[in-house]
């Protein structure tokens, strides 16, 4: 008896705790303005923006991930709402080293940050 009530204690505390660990997080809609650079030389090179456009589209046609490096350094990976996603190189390319606004759904894990694109155009500053 004494077995169960413990058994019965444990999962009570339990179910909570799963169900805030299970629960999706809930992205922002927002639009942020920055420039698409190839994920390499925003992390290695700690660019402010990219060389050029071919080399930035010659990193991303070789398979490195295009991201929006915003002005103020954060770095945002362009994600796929859907299961299971896909690459969204093909959405920026058109865009890559150009400065452009986007709109979408931001996401944060820890100091990472990703947005599930809605819309791009070009941002003429």
């Amino acid at each position: 008896m004494k077995r169960k009530a413990m058994l019965w204690a444990v999962m009570a505390a339990a179910v909570p705790i799963l169900g805030v660990s299970q629960s999706g997080n809930n992205g922002k809609s927002t639009s942020i303005s920055g420039w698409v650079i190839d994920s390499s030389c925003a992390y290695t090179k700690g660019l402010e923006k990219p060389i050029s456009s071919a080399c930035a589209k010659a990193c991303a046609k070789s398979g490195s991930p295009l991201v929006i490096l915003r002005d103020d350094g954060a770095i945002f990976l362009p994600i796929d709402s859907k299961t299971p996603s896909s690459s969204q190189n093909a959405k920026l390319l058109p865009f890559a080293g150009e400065h452009v606004k986007v709109s979408g759904t931001v996401y944060a894990h820890g100091d990472s940050h990703g947005i599930v694109v809605a819309s791009i155009a070009p941002d003429r500053r």
